[in-house]
C-alpha cells in the first residue's frame, strides 16, 4: 500500500505544484497508522499524509480548513483525494516542541526561554476552544461529538483493561466501576461547551520560525476546558516540574478569565479531576503499546505517568468519594512490575553502545567487536562550521561550533530522525539482550558536524537509557571515552 500511496501523492504534489517531485521520503513513524512522507520540488515542498481512515481524515481536512479560515496556526491543506486516503499539507519542519523542550530543559531547570514559549502555546489554545468553537462542524468528529459519558468510559476501560490487567494490579471490579461512574458523572458537571482537541500533547505542537503550530486535531470533539490545559501540563515524557505546571495553570486561568466568566477555585477543582483521566488515558495506551504490542519504548514513560499520579494522590483532594480508584492508583506506584521500568530502565542493561565521530578522508571505523552491522551517518549535508575562519580551529565539542549547529533547524530535523531510528534499534537490543552496537557520524574532516552528532547521540542515550556507552573522536581522542 505505501507504493500506491507514494505514487498518489507524487501525482498530486506535481499537480498542486506544477513542478516535478524531486524526492520523496517516508519519515519515521509513530504509534498511529498514518504514514507521512516529505516531498520535494525544485521551488516548494510539502508533506503528503496517508492514512487508511477515512472518517478521520475528514475530521482532520474540515477542523483545518476552520481553523486556517479563522487565522490560527494550522498547516494549510494544499490538497486532498479522500478516496484514495491522502492529502498535502503545509510542512512545518522537524521540531516539535517535545525536541524543543529536551534540547533546553535540564533536569529540573525550566529556562525563561522555555517558559515564554508554553506561554504562547497557552495564550494560543483559548483560540481553538473557545473564540473559534462557533460554527466548527462536529458532525465530522470522530468516534464521538463530545467527550460525553462514554467516551470518558472508553479512556476508563482502556485503563483498566490494557493497564491494570496487564500490569497485574489487583482490583475489586464491581467496586471499581463503582467509582468510574461516581467520577465521569462528576467531570461531566464541568461542562461540555467548547472545542476539545483531545490531544493537546508536546508531540502535536511544531515549533516553525519560533512560532508554536498545531497539527493532529483529527479526535477533536466538544468537552471542557480543562482536559487540553491537563494533556499539555502533565504530558509524560515531558516532565515539567511541579512549580511550573502550577505557575502555567496560573496563565492560563488568566487569559481564560479575560475571554469568559469562570469561577476559579471550581475551574481548578475540575482541571486535577480532568488531569487524572487523562494520565489513566494515556497509561492504557502505554499498556496497550507496550505490554500488549511489545513496544518497548511505550514502556519507558510509565514512571514519569507514575509520579504525575503520586503527586496528585499527595497534593490533591477531589470533592467526591472514589475509594477503589484512588487505593488502585496508589498500589501502581507500590508495584514492583512496575518498579523496573523507573528511571527508564533501572534495571542496567548489558549492552554497550559504541558512537564514534570520523573523517571520511580515513574511511569508517572498523568495529573491533566482530559483530559487523550498526549505523552509519553522513553528516556531510549539514551546514558546516568549518567554512568560516572563526570555527576552523574549533571543533563539535567547543561552544561556538555548538551554538552555530544548534541554530540550524536542519540539523535537529537530521538528529530527530536519528533519535528515532537509534532508540527503535536500542530498544530490541535490550529486549533480545544484545550485548554492542555502533553508531558512527561521518563528516569531511571529523572535526565539526560529526563530533556535535556524536555528542547529542551520546547524550539522548545517557538521558533515557541505563545501558553502557563508549564515545570516540577518532579525530580528537587517542583513547575513547567511557560514559557511565
Amino acid at each position: 500500500m505505501s507504493k500506491t500511496a507514494e505514487h498518489n501523492l507524487i501525482e498530486m504534489f506535481e499537480a498542486w505544484s506544477k513542478e516535478r517531485a524531486i524526492n520523496i521520503e517516508e519519515l519515521p513513524r509513530s504509534g498511529s497508522d498514518r504514514i507521512y512522507y516529505r516531498i520535494n520540488g525544485k521551488k516548494k515542498k510539502a508533506l503528503g499524509v496517508y492514512n487508511p481512515d477515512l472518517k478521520e481524515n475528514i475530521a482532520f481536512i474540515s477542523f483545518s480548513k476552520h481553523f486556517f479560515d479563522k487565522g490560527l496556526n494550522v498547516p494549510e491543506v494544499y490538497a486532498k483525494d479522500l478516496d484514495s486516503h491522502v492529502y498535502l499539507v503545509q510542512d512545518l519542519g522537524d521540531t516539535t516542541l517535545f525536541s524543543y523542550l529536551t534540547k533546553l530543559k535540564q533536569d529540573n531547570y525550566f529556562p525563561d526561554e522555555l517558559m515564554h514559549m508554553y506561554k504562547k502555546i497557552l495564550k494560543e489554545l483559548p483560540q481553538f476552544q473557545i473564540l473559534s468553537s462557533k460554527n466548527i462542524d462536529y458532525s465530522v468528529c470522530y468516534p464521538r461529538a463530545s467527550f460525553d459519558k462514554q467516551s470518558m468510559m472508553w479512556d476508563l476501560s482502556y485503563f483498566k483493561y490494557y493497564f491494570l490487567k496487564l500490569a497485574q494490579i489487583p482490583f475489586d471490579e464491581q467496586r471499581l466501576e463503582d467509582d468510574f461512574q461516581t467520577f465521569t458523572n462528576y467531570l461531566l458537571q464541568a461542562g461540555q461547551e467548547y472545542f476539545l482537541y483531545r490531544d493537546f500533547q508536546s508531540r502535536n505542537i511544531m515549533i516553525h520560525n519560533e512560532v508554536p503550530y498545531f497539527i493532529d486535531y483529527q479526535g477533536g470533539r466538544k468537552g471542557a476546558l480543562q482536559y487540553d490545559l491537563a494533556s499539555l501540563l502533565y504530558d509524560a515524557k515531558a516532565d515539567i516540574p511541579n512549580n511550573i505546571r502550577v505557575e502555567l495553570l496560573e496563565h492560563y486561568v488568566n487569559i481564560v478569565s479575560s475571554i469568559i466568566p469562570i469561577k476559579k477555585q471550581e475551574f481548578i477543582e475540575y482541571y486535577y479531576g480532568f488531569v487524572l483521566i487523562r494520565i489513566m488515558q494515556a497509561m492504557g495506551a502505554y499498556g496497550f503499546r507496550g505490554f500488549y504490542e511489545k513496544k518497548a519504548h511505550f514502556l519507558q514513560s510509565i514512571p514519569y505517568a507514575i509520579n504525575n499520579l503520586n503527586w496528585i494522590l499527595n497534593n490533591v483532594e477531589l470533592p467526591i468519594k472514589v475509594p477503589t480508584l484512588i487505593d488502585v492508583l496508589h498500589r501502581l506506584g507500590k508495584s514492583k512490575k512496575l518498579k523496573k521500568f523507573d528511571n527508564q530502565q533501572s534495571e542496567t542493561s548489558d549492552l554497550t553502545v559504541k558512537i564514534t565521530s570520523f573523517s571520511y578522508k580515513k574511511g569508517i571505523p572498523v568495529d573491533t567487536t566482530n559483530h559487523g552491522g550498526g549505523f552509519v551517518f553522513d553528516c556531510r549535508a549539514l551546514h558546516n562550521p568549518g567554512k568560516y575562519e572563526e570555527y576552523k580551529q574549533l571543533t563539535g565539542m567547543d561552544k561556538p561550533v555548538i551554538d552555530f549547529l544548534s541554530k540550524e533547524e536542519a540539523v535537529d530535523g537530521f538528529l530527530e530522525n536519528i533519535f528515532a531510528i537509534i532508540d527503535s534499534s536500542v530498544d530490541k537490543y535490550i529486549e533480545r539482550s544484545f550485548d554492542h552496537l555502533m553508531i558512527n557520524f561521518g563528516c569531511t574532516g571529523g572535526q565539526h558536524r560529526s563530533v556535535y552528532c556524536a555528542e547529542k547521540m551520546a547524550k539522548h542515550l545517557k538521558e533515557k537509557y541505563s545501558i553502557n556507552i563508549i564515545l570516540h573522536h577518532t579525530e580528537q581522542q587517542k583513547e575513547a571515552v567511557v560514559i557511565s
